[in-house]
């Protein structure tokens, strides 16, 4: 059945890029060490493009693009999709007022997988297709019910839709108190406090009304979105899960009390203390690291551990974030992208409480210098136990090449290999497909395996434009293995879950998450390139509970669901 459901997704992917389906003379133009990324949108059945209801005013809000998830919201076993879509903002919009979705091209979309591999359009008796201005998303079972709930973030307000398990979703925002208020982009489930239940962080932007500032040259056509400078910054949300459906905002008690520009949050506990940790990506102010201290309070600490500022000690446009381990020494690392002549900040965990800034030993220092980034994942597109990187771009300003020719508001993707123990990052984009030839306003993606056929797929979606599903194709023989976890002292999703295991070639290490990368919610599933290893000699779990759990001697090639002992 998979074979053959894998074999219907490849004639499909493969006709539309003009390459030949298995077994009928397949040859793939690029290097071994390159990927094969194919779009697949279209013939998947996806139409989804962003309203970003742009205005002569340029209202910064404009600029922010669509959220996405990849989620298995009807426990199939096949992940599906929802995008957050923008609202009608009038020209010029009066301070105060709220956009809203008028008509249907403003709706958020479900989009539900078929036993095909293709989607159907299900929003509507979903019951989502949402209001207001919506940004970002998060997906995370906080009832540990079974079933994926969404909380979507947005402008003047936040929404939380309860999965009722038959295929709808019921708005629940004001009974739970989540509705936030300011302008929310990124969030992201987690137990903070390890209590078995999700609580939820919520990164809000900037103090921010419909000012009508004029920024840029007095010249027809140069007028431009305004910098976040002119903006002061405002605290997070922090949301602790009461049980029963309650939750209390707590963000001030918890030591949340630095304020941000948030774009990007991601979750890991970077010291293996067993508390979870938090890194929030700020937008041209200093990065932020909240140090989980277990008692139920945070300590912010990124200039103190080194992952405040790039290596010259300069601030940057922080907006993507990912917290995993790229060099399999068992502590997890962050990457940030930011805009263009910032350079993406790679920081490397020193093991000692600190961050080192890799970016110019990388590799990626070169490579990113003329390109801004916004989603961003470390992921084994190759399956040869590396975790590689993958990168929406595209700049905020769609005047910037009027004054700067060099600079491109358009941009392709970015998939740089791992080189392994070097640490080197490698720009194998241009031999990768022609994907990564196309220029777009890139700005959330999420990774998850859509056709299930053991290779990470993207999705990336753009600034008012549409949404992109890029299948992986790449042609490797090395294995892999998917690991779904399944709570019982800790919440149902295992997430803050740590994940260790050893092959025959090494070790590896990740923690189990939906958020990270920019405004999305990836598949929580945790996969392993495993290379040449057949069989995964050990894994050790370490649950949130506190439980460490062991497999052993674990066949390669398969989907693993893991449900918590003790």
């Amino acid at each position: 059945m998979a074979t053959n459901r894998r074999d219907f997704l490849f004639s499909m992917t493969a006709a539309a890029a003009g390459l030949a389906t298995p077994g009928r003379g397949l040859s793939l133009p690029c290097l071994p060490s390159a990927g094969r990324f194919v779009d697949a949108t279209a013939a998947l059945g996806v139409h989804f493009v962003h309203q970003a209801s742009p205005t002569s005013r340029k209202y910064l809000l404009e600029t922010m693009g669509s959220g996405v998830a990849l989620f298995d919201y009807d426990n199939d076993g096949r992940l599906d999709l929802f995008f957050t879509n923008g609202g009608l903002i009038t020209d010029p919009m009066p301070k105060g007022t709220l956009p809203v979705k008028t008509e249907a091209k403003y709706w958020n979309r479900l989009f539900h997988q078929k036993a095909d591999g293709s989607f159907d359009d299900v929003t509507e008796k979903a019951g989502l297709k949402g209001s207001g201005y919506c940004t970002g998303v998060a997906v995370g079972d906080y009832d540990n019910d079974g079933n994926a709930d969404l909380y979507v973030c947005g402008y003047g307000r936040n929404s939380l839709y309860r999965n009722n398990g038959d295929g709808t979703f019921t708005d629940v925002t004001e009974t739970a108190g989540v509705g936030g208020g300011g302008w929310s982009t990124s969030a992201a489930w987690v137990d903070y406090d390890n209590d078995g239940r999700l609580d939820l962080i919520v990164c809000r932007y900037m103090e921010w009304d419909f000012d009508d500032i004029y920024c840029g040259a007095h010249l027809p056509g140069h007028r431009a979105y305004c910098h976040p400078d002119l903006f002061k910054p405002i605290s997070l949300l922090l949301y602790h899960n009461d049980g029963h459906g309650k939750f209390t905002e707590v963000a001030q008690q918890a030591g949340l009390t630095h304020k941000c520009k948030g774009l990007g949050v991601a979750i890991a506990d970077f010291d293996h203390d067993g508390h979870i940790d938090i890194f929030v990506a700020n937008d041209s102010i200093e990065q932020t690291l909240f140090h989980n201290k277990g008692n139920g309070t945070f300590e912010e600490i990124a200039m103190l551990s080194g992952c405040a500022v790039d290596g010259e000690g300069n601030t940057f446009a922080g907006m993507g974030v990912d917290f995993t381990d790229y060099n399999n020494d068992g502590l997890p690392d962050l990457i940030v992208t930011d805009l263009a002549n910032q350079r993406y900040a790679l920081y490397t965990n020193t093991g000692d409480g600190n961050f080192r800034y890799d970016t110019e030993a990388s590799g990626l220092s070169a490579m990113t210098l003329l390109h801004s980034g916004w989603g961003v994942r470390f992921l084994d597109y190759d399956n040869d136990g590396w975790k590689d990187l993958f990168i929406a771009q595209g700049h905020v300003l769609d005047t910037i090449g009027l004054d700067y020719p060099n600079l491109h508001y358009r941009e392709p993707p970015l998939l740089a290999r791992n080189a392994g123990k070097s640490g080197q990052f490698i720009d194998v984009s241009a031999q990768s497909g022609a994907v990564f030839q196309q220029r777009w306003p890139g700005r959330a993606m999420a990774i998850g395996d859509i056709n299930n056929d053991g290779r990470l797929d993207v999705v990336i979606t753009t600034n008012n434009g549409p949404a992109y599903i890029l299948l992986n194709q790449t042609e490797t023989p090395h294995h892999w293995l998917s690991l779904q976890l399944e709570g019982v002292r800790s919440n149902r999703d295992g997430i803050g879950a740590r994940i260790e295991i050893t092959t025959a070639t090494g070790k590896q290490s990740t923690t189990v998450t939906t958020s990270g990368s920019y405004q999305a919610s990836s598949d929580r599933r945790v996969h392993f390139g495993l290379g040449d290893a057949t069989v995964v000699d050990a894994i050790h779990i370490h649950w949130p509970s506190g439980i460490v759990q062991k497999l052993q001697n674990v066949k390669a090639d398969q989907f693993l669901t893991v449900r918590e002992k003790g």
